[in-house]
């Protein structure tokens, strides 16, 4: 099997994965500008192909959301994929080191918070939903 082929295969389930859980894909410095820019809070999926924790954030990522409060923008870059998309949104991070998998909640543009790698490689996707919505708690609104 061609390991190009195979390594396409799998960026595009990944990426189907999160798009059909409802998150907007930012492929470019400018897509994340104008998102990140809007007034409201936004969680950010860093997603991945890197195994175990890949393959626990995305389907965190499509469960959180299913809550009293949740955010009012979900977006995700692909790090390795869209690179200066990922490279720009990190610039939003400070304070944190790049890290992939791993979801940043933002309110007007300003980082609150994240989920790093190491809270999500490990554990079960459940363990991060309830990350995920405790954050929701202190940053969203009820819908």
């Amino acid at each position: 099997m061609d390991f190009n082929l195979f390594m396409n295969d799998v960026v595009d389930s990944a990426r189907k994965e999160i798009k059909q859980a409802g998150y907007e894909e930012l492929t470019t410095p400018e897509e994340v500008d104008e998102t990140f820019g809007k007034k409201g809070t936004t969680l950010v999926l860093v997603n991945s192909t890197c195994g175990c924790a890949g393959g626990v954030a995305r389907p965190a990522a499509a469960n959180a959301i299913h809550y009293d409060k949740r955010p009012d923008q979900l977006v995700t870059v692909f790090a390795g994929q869209d690179r200066e998309a990922t490279e720009r949104a990190r610039q939003y991070f400070e304070g944190y080191a790049p890290s992939s998998p791993s979801f940043a909640i933002l309110k007007d543009g300003e980082i609150k918070k994240m989920v790093e790698r190491h809270e999500i490689e490990g554990h079960s996707a459940v363990e991060v939903v309830t990350k995920l919505q405790s954050l929701f708690d202190t940053y969203c609104e009820e819908i």
